[in-house]
């Protein structure tokens, strides 16, 4: 070899051995055995055959969101730069004017209440929620059958609720102080006004319209449904059917109700909503969940939950004195849901013990019990308000969903609830 190629061979050593050095000690720190904190701290984790209950942690996020979340965590952005771009984004996806990631679907109708109050006066923002005085609106309008706890979102902004029931009854209700007309869409059903007909009593008087959503998707065609339909605010969970952050949602509509929202959002400090941050990792995961969302397989999908309800059901149905039922449920939590009911002259136990038994088994299952509301739950743990206690006691039932399993959980669940069922007849 020429002394020239000698001396350039030589040279490139350190960097050899430092490369070398490098994925040594990457290989290491990834055969490292990782924290386990759920372990380590002993919480119980478990299976979810119940859904995407807020109290249950919701859901597990899609891995592209974690690897999103991760990325991201290691560099700084303006809050607002990221909000404003991915707000472009959102909005093209779900045919809005305008959108923002919240901290959830409660923090949305807070926050898009807030906007329509204050709009971009900044003295309105400062003020509220103290209403008296300043010349902002301060009611909102739903109907009776939609005035459930979530709506203290609205009390939050210093507004209070005004229940109607007809399209006669709005029509009196609107007044000088009206902000909004809101509809509940889990239990549009229930009342008496459809949401066209909602939008166009907005329309008609020139006040807002907003709904919530907040787990109503799947189908995915509700992103957009609500849009196209007039809604001027749209209210929705990310930590659902999406997979996104469980403290993320998102508040699409308007530009300019969507841009007041904003000024009543963080990052600024002196805002009744101060308190509903939402980080960079937050926003950009919500924003790919949503996006891996849209562009799913949702036939492929829905053929699996079926799949995995059908062996859960399988494995209990031929039980003596065991009924199973498949339903859809209409409007919210839209996914195949297995009832399993018993005779309990056959079967000594009733619904609470069975899933009191999944709970605390092993592996630990937690099943949907009476099919209540989830506002029934006191908060902070799932008991239910004690009023409903007698009557959760007597119902033989449980209720199975597939959407949050993990692949082979289905297989799971289906064995110890037969096992749980064929040991109370021996009781």
């Amino acid at each position: 070899m020429k002394r020239r190629k000698v001396i350039q061979g030589l040279s490139t050593l350190p960097l050899l051995s430092s490369l070398s050095a490098a994925g040594m000690r990457s290989e290491h720190v990834s055969r490292k055995k990782r924290r386990d904190l759920i372990a380590e701290l002993g919480i119980r984790s478990f299976i979810n055959a119940a859904g995407t209950l807020t109290y249950m942690s919701g859901c597990i996020m899609h891995e592209e969101v974690v690897q999103t979340i991760e990325n991201t965590s290691r560099h700084f952005c303006m809050i607002d730069e990221v909000q404003d771009k991915v707000g472009e984004k959102i909005a093209k996806l779900v045919h809005s004017e305008a959108a923002m990631v919240t901290c959830g679907a409660f923090s949305a109708m807070t926050l898009g209440l807030a906007g329509v109050l204050t709009g971009l006066d900044v003295r309105k923002v400062e003020q509220l929620p103290h209403l008296e005085g300043t010349g902002m609106k301060s009611e909102v309008i739903c109907q009776k059958s939609h005035n459930e706890r979530y709506n203290h979102a609205f009390l939050n902004t210093g507004c209070t609720v005004v229940e109607v029931e007809t399209i006669a009854d709005v029509e009196k209700a609107i007044n000088e102080k009206t902000a909004l007309l809101h509809f509940l869409n889990i239990t549009a059903n229930a009342g008496q006004i459809k949401q066209e007909e909602w939008v166009a009593l907005g329309k008609k008087y020139n006040i807002p319209t907003s709904i919530d959503i907040a787990a109503d998707v799947p189908p995915v065609s509700n992103l957009w449904k609500f849009n196209d339909m007039g809604f001027d605010l749209v209210f929705i969970s990310g930590g659902k059917a999406m997979r996104g952050p469980q403290s993320a949602g998102i508040l699409m509509g308007r530009k300019d109700i969507v841009a007041a929202a904003r000024l009543n959002a963080p990052p600024r400090g002196y805002t009744v909503a101060r308190g509903h941050k939402v980080n960079k990792e937050e926003i950009l995961g919500m924003y790919v969940a949503l996006e891996k969302f849209v562009s799913g397989d949702h036939d492929r999908e829905w053929k699996e939950w079926e799949a995995q309800i059908a062996r859960i059901e399988g494995a209990v149905k031929d039980l003596p004195g065991v009924t199973t039922k498949v339903t859809v449920p209409e409007l919210g939590n839209i996914t195949p849901t297995l009832t399993i009911s018993w005779d309990d002259s056959i079967v000594k136990l009733n619904g609470r013990e069975l899933r009191d038994k999944l709970r605390f088994g092993n592996p630990s299952i937690e099943a949907g019990f009476s099919g209540l509301p989830l506002y029934y739950y006191q908060a902070g743990s799932d008991s239910v308000d004690p009023a409903m206690e007698e009557t959760l006691k007597g119902a033989n039932l449980i209720r199975v969903t597939a959407w949050m399993l993990q692949p082979g959980e289905d297989k799971v669940v289906g064995r110890r609830i037969r096992e749980e069922l064929l040991a109370g007849m021996r009781v």
